[in-house]
């Protein structure tokens, strides 16, 4: 899978980019850009490749994707069908950390700031009163021009930096070259996996999917992502089961094998050595 160079336009009128994006499902290609991008779901939910990573993103999510970072948010399969009564939508700031002059990050009154971009190609999740302080930021900064939109920006990242409520998706930063034949490989595992999560996974299908035997390519994925690929898919199959635990329309053993499990006893416990809640557990807990 190729990874797609992408250019994000910006007027001579501006240093940076405000993106209004209202569409079926969003742009769903494994792309890279130099601008670090902050972005508030509006609508939809599915899967973020990002990186060395697979992470699940829903409705009023806010993320941060360092730059060139590749990837790729890719809708839930109902948002492709032509029945699709959903909407993808999205509010983002793209900016690259040159645009405001080279040494501009290196003040002395930006370190926090510098420090919170630095560590973007780990990925953000924001949450709490942050969460809801950066969204009415991003509801404003639509509607300004000029100093004051450029103020709001840095009130935005100034807040980001400083918070204690932002999580990072995955551990491991992304160090690679978003052009590499490594990085190609490894997003094309991930697409796998992602298409074939509900199913079993055999490993000599997915060594085969990346051209390597399956002693190379274990050693492969658990060089670049520190985890092993049956612990990888574990993960990314309860990532998806917690958000299908909060929905009303399934129970805990449809969730089981909706996402992939094939005995309901492996996966509560997989599930509770993950999240450290039993499923039962994380619905009270995070239930509505």
């Amino acid at each position: 899978m190729k990874v797609l160079p992408f250019k994000v336009p910006v007027s001579d009128e501006t240093s940076f980019r405000i993106q209004i994006d209202r569409m079926k499902y969003f742009y769903d290609k494994f792309h890279h850009h130099q601008e670090v991008q902050i972005t508030w779901i509006q609508k939809s939910y599915g899967s973020l490749l990002m990186g060395n990573t697979i992470a699940t993103f829903e409705e009023n999510d806010l993320l941060v994707i360092g730059a060139n970072v590749p990837h790729s948010f890719q809708n839930d399969e109902v948002f492709y069908k032509k029945s699709n009564k959903y909407s993808a939508e999205a509010t983002s700031i793209l900016f690259d950390k040159n645009a405001f002059g080279k040494s501009f990050f290196d003040l002395p009154e930006m370190k926090t700031i510098k420090n919170f971009i630095k560590n973007a190609d780990k990925g953000y999740r924001i949450t709490g009163k942050t969460k809801e302080e950066i969204i009415a930021q991003l509801n404003l900064i639509e509607e300004k021009n000029g100093t004051e939109r450029f103020l709001i920006l840095m009130e935005i990242l100034n807040r980001l930096s400083i918070s204690k409520e932002v999580e990072f998706l995955t551990n491991l930063s992304f160090l690679g070259n978003p052009t590499s034949s490594e990085s190609k490989k490894l997003e094309t595992v991930f697409q796998y996996m992602l298409d074939h999560h509900q199913q079993t996974i055999k490993l000599e299908e997915v060594a085969k999917v990346a051209n390597l035997s399956v002693s190379a390519f274990c050693r492969f994925f658990k060089l670049r992502t520190r985890k092993t690929f049956s612990q990888f898919v574990n993960e990314f199959r309860i990532s998806v089961a917690c958000k299908k635990l909060l929905l009303d329309d399934f129970s805990i053993s449809e969730v089981c094998y909706e996402v992939g499990f094939t005995n309901l006893s492996n996966f509560n416990r997989q599930f509770k050595k993950i999240t450290g809640f039993t499923p039962s557990q994380y619905i009270v807990k995070h239930g509505m």
